[in-house]
């Protein structure tokens, strides 16, 4: 079986329309520590994951970072996505961090890096900026067997991922679901309004008071969603990959 490419990757992307500018992302991860104030800055640009093509940032990265630092954290992503799982590892290692968790979207947070952004106490968009979110994909080799088993896997983990992004979503889960399945882009404005941003880059003061209103009344909505979800079944945890294949996000 041939390697999984960079140019793999890209062609699971419904939208072809933006392919050739997330491609021209390049890896810059990088921590600031300003002792003066008690914040750390950490920049995460590039495919997420574990080395696939030497200019990624993985879950291990993110990890060996964080248990070297205390305090409020502030992160600038911009990111085409990669690896589900490594994706999945991040938010979970961010929201255990004991401070705050400000991330500030510069460019873009696709796929995997939007699950990421879902770990943020406070996701500033910067004007410009884009979050995607996309069903779950992998590189299968086997018989017909295996090939339902993996798509039964990609449904666990899809169902996961959709529970991450009901910890912010202001709509329904089916909502949420039916916009995975098409592959969905959200601007900056669309990203507050759906409850995945609190806030925006505003051009002024005036702005900014109309963006931090929209964003207590989206996290309102998003409190309320959340009450009606408590009812629904408890869902496992994502079935971990099997050997030899690799999850795409």
């Amino acid at each position: 079986m041939r390697k999984f490419t960079k140019q793999d990757y890209f062609k699971t992307f419904k939208n072809q329309s933006y392919v050739e500018q997330l491609q021209k992302v390049e890896r810059k991860f990088e921590t600031i520590h300003n002792e003066t104030a008690g914040t750390t800055e950490v920049t995460i640009y590039g495919i997420i994951g574990d080395s696939w093509w030497e200019d990624s940032v993985s879950a291990s990265d993110i990890d060996n970072v964080l248990k070297n630092i205390s305090g409020d954290i502030v992160i600038n992503l911009n990111s085409p996505g990669g690896d589900a799982f490594d994706g999945i590892a991040i938010y979970n290692r961010l929201k255990k961090h004991n401070g705050k968790v400000t991330i500030n979207v510069d460019g873009w947070a696709c796929s995997a890096a939007s699950v990421i952004a879902m770990a943020a106490d406070e996701l500033v968009m910067g004007l410009g900026s884009m979050i995607m979110i996309h069903e779950a994909s992998s590189l299968v080799w086997g018989t017909k067997t295996e090939m339902r088993k993996e798509a039964d896997v990609l449904d666990e983990l899809e169902e996961g991922l959709i529970d991450i992004y009901m910890t912010k979503a202001s709509v329904s889960r089916e909502e949420i679901r039916n916009m995975v399945d098409a592959e969905t882009w959200f601007g900056a404005q669309k990203a507050l309004d759906i409850g995945f941003a609190t806030s925006t880059v505003a051009t002024d003061g005036k702005d900014k008071e109309i963006t931090q209103l929209r964003a207590q009344i989206t996290n309102m909505q998003s409190e309320l969603e959340q009450l009606k979800n408590q009812s629904q079944k408890d869902e496992p945890a994502p079935a971990p990959a099997a050997k030899g294949r690799r999850f795409i996000f």
